[in-house]
């Protein structure tokens, strides 16, 4: 008789609810700790999470606040496409011409690397005046090394013989290019996407902090300085929503369309 593989796959779904399960479990574990911590503290040292879930829906209506999630999304978009191009060139430098090889990845990629981000946010107040430009010219300078990382790996994983196959249809380097290294690098191109959008909102907040007339890190440092401990966590868990949003609804479906091939 055939083999049947229904009993594998059942295993697996069990696997994978049993593990949302207990994914859910931990955030009501989290969400309870939360509520008994802060029934013995005032509002402004520690509010309930009742009270945080209400300011936030109360700054979901508010015209400010949306318009300045949309320009720290903005800047994050725009920082995280620029520093995948740079990575990308800087990656591309390296395979194509050998003799950079050693620049790039023995030198300038250790350097961007492990300097550290708020150095970056402290330069950008000093050389540029608050504004976008300082505020993306720090994410970027962050994001740039984690692009290169992962777009140098998408290279050296090409199958040369692959290439090779490709040259005996077509002598074309264009049609190579679209149909073989595009193709290759693509999943890698995504995960370098994925990874650095989720660092970009962390930065974003330190370079906003330092150098922004506007954003969500700008509505953070507003609400520390009045003491508005409830604003201030419905900001950070607004953050969370739109990192989840866009993960889940546009890079997520993405890199299953573009899965890795070996």
């Amino acid at each position: 008789m055939p083999r049947s593989d229904p009993p594998a796959a059942g295993s697996k779904g069990r696997r994978d609810t049993a593990g949302r399960l207990l994914g859910e479990l931990l955030v009501v574990a989290f969400l309870a700790i939360w509520w008994a911590t802060a029934r013995g503290l005032p509002n402004f040292v520690l509010p309930g999470p009742l009270a945080v879930a209400h300011r936030l829906l109360q700054l979901l209506g508010e015209p400010e606040f949306l318009a300045n999630a949309l320009v720290s999304t903005l800047r994050v978009i725009l920082s995280v496409l620029v520093a995948c191009v740079l990575g990308g060139l800087l990656a591309l430098l390296a395979n194509a011409r050998p003799a950079y090889d050693g620049i790039i990845n023995e030198r300038i990629k250790p350097f961007l690397n492990s300097f550290p981000s708020i150095g970056w946010a402290i330069l950008a107040s000093i050389w540029f005046p608050a504004g976008n430009f300082g505020v993306v010219f720090v994410q970027v300078a962050i994001l740039t090394p984690f692009c290169l990382i992962n777009i140098d790996q998408g290279f050296r994983a090409i199958d040369q013989e692959l290439l090779e196959m490709g040259r005996s249809f077509t002598r074309s380097n264009p049609r190579i290019w679209l149909r073989i290294h595009l193709r290759l690098l693509t999943p890698f191109i995504l995960s370098a996407i994925r990874i650095s959008y989720g660092i970009a909102w962390k930065i974003a907040l330190v370079s906003e902090l330092l150098g922004a007339p506007n954003g969500l890190g700008y509505m953070m440092l507003q609400a520390q300085s009045t003491a508005e401990a409830v604003t201030f966590l419905a900001v950070c868990f607004s953050i969370v929503f739109i990192f989840v949003l866009g993960d889940r609804l546009i890079l997520v479906p993405l890199e299953r369309k573009f899965p890795v091939t070996r």
